[in-house]
């Protein structure tokens, strides 16, 4: 446990996200336990992408074991290591694969969300590419090149690779607006690389470009921008995914296996190191990597790629190949767990803890009588009643812990992603035909589609 002191920030963003079941966005480290070997396995993961490396994750954990929480820890340590990182949540209206735009969504949603250790709440785009102008003005005054010079020079490794030109004509466009500037062309060049151009008409209006990033070449430009963020300083690129089990949701089976392939292209670049300075972190439960049926086995190049070591069984574990289960938490854990978030209330301060340890042990043991052995595999509710808790305390100083702990309710997670699916008709995107047209028996999710009396 931390026994430094918390600042009041820190400390009111920890609390207002633990009493609404997320993950806070700062102070990860006040509260953080276990996962040490995952941990380790991550940072080695971080210093091969510094050296100009590749690599991919797959976090899978049960619903609410803390599979966000520990994607948002790794991204926090990948900022402190000088690297810019990119986070966004798979939706039904963002995928990996698409061609109704949800894949450009996602890509937009990515660009949106960069962050770096200076900026570490998004909306870091602009500053990585002013960074990268800085350090051409720096050099220009060493060596006496012009601006313009050194920029093209720079950037001239990028246009040889796929797509590589256009993108480096955008940032060229905004150094000169930069120069000159122009905040409509700056603008329009963040508009641009973020993927918000609906059409190529529209982004040739405000830029002399004529393309834009779309469902069909987004990936290329992540992964030209791994190689630009190296240009700019910094030491690569982390991409956050989570809630993949949304392509596992997916009724439609063409559309689930498109993304698959989309899935199976990143993991090909990034073992085979077809990709340079980028790391890819895909957050899932169980079910989305392991059903035979609609999940990532499902698709048989990724169940031979994800298999995982058959002699890691019996509390043997490896940790080098792509698929990272995240351990349940002990019930030792779990009241570490508890105690930094009494830590936390008490501002890093022991002598204002709101209750001794032996009200922690209680709120456990109430805990496993009103859910089981639940309370610490998969702590958030847990963890959110606990806050609740010394909410109250705190703000009712004439309350004692004995009173109030009978009456504190614990609610049993339930797994959304295992509820039934709702039927729909495939998207006019799913498979690039027209709704209404018919699918053939071997397109068909249903093997029974062909049969005929």
């Amino acid at each position: 446990m931390s026994k430094k002191k918390i600042r009041a920030r820190e400390r009111t963003t920890i609390i207002k996200a633990l009493r609404a079941g997320v993950v806070p966005n700062v102070g990860l480290h006040h509260i953080q336990v276990g996962r040490s070997s995952e941990i380790s396995a991550l940072l080695e993961d971080i210093d091969h992408i510094k050296e100009e490396g590749s690599s991919i994750r797959f976090i899978i954990g049960e619903y609410g074991s803390g599979k966000t929480f520990f994607m948002n820890l790794i991204r926090l340590v990948a900022m402190e290591k000088k690297m810019v990182v990119a986070h966004a949540d798979l939706t039904p209206d963002r995928r990996l694969q698409s061609t109704g735009g949800h894949a450009q969504a996602l890509f937009s949603e990515l660009m949106t969300n960069i962050s770096t250790r200076t900026k570490p709440d998004g909306g870091a785009l602009s500053n990585i590419i002013e960074r990268f102008i800085s350090q051409m003005r720096e050099e220009s005054e060493k060596t006496g090149q012009s601006v313009e010079q050194l920029v093209f020079n720079r950037l001239a490794p990028l246009k040889e690779l796929v797509s590589g030109f256009d993108f480096a004509r955008v940032i060229t466009e905004y150094w000169r607006a930069y120069e000159e500037e122009d905040h409509q062309i700056q603008g329009a060049c963040l508009k641009w690389l973020r993927g918000e151009y609906a059409t190529k008409t529209n982004a040739k209006k405000e830029l002399p470009i004529g393309s834009i990033i779309d469902d069909n070449n987004y990936y290329d430009y992540l992964k030209l921008f791994a190689r630009f963020v190296r240009l700019a300083g910094y030491e690569g690129f982390v991409v956050s995914l989570d809630e993949m089990v949304n392509l596992y949701k997916l009724n439609h089976k063409i559309s689930r296996s498109r993304n698959y392939e989309q899935v199976l292209r990143i993991l090909n670049d990034s073992l085979q190191g077809r990709a340079s300075g980028i790391g890819f972190l895909f957050g899932g439960t169980p079910e989305f990597l392991s059903d035979s049926y609609r999940g990532l086995y499902s698709y048989e190049a990724l169940e031979t790629r994800l298999a995982e070591n058959s002699f890691a069984q019996e509390g043997l574990v490896d940790l080098s190949g792509p698929v990272i289960r995240l351990e349940n938490l002990s019930p030792e854990d779990l009241f570490v767990l508890l105690s930094n978030i009494r830590h936390v209330f008490a501002k890093g301060e022991p002598a204002s803890y709101l209750i001794p340890d032996e009200a922690i042990a209680a709120f456990m043991q109430h805990c496993s009588q009103h859910v089981g052995d639940a309370y610490f595999r998969t702590p958030r509710s847990s963890v959110r009643a606990f806050t609740d808790f010394l909410s109250i305390l705190e703000q009712n100083p004439e309350a004692t812990w004995q009173d109030l702990l009978p009456k504190v309710q614990i609610q049993q997670e339930t797994n959304p992603d295992l509820l039934p699916l709702e039927e729909e008709q495939p998207s006019p995107e799913s498979d690039g035909r027209p709704q209404n047209a018919p699918v053939s028996p071997a397109e068909s999710d249903d093997e029974l589609t062909s049969f005929r009396l």
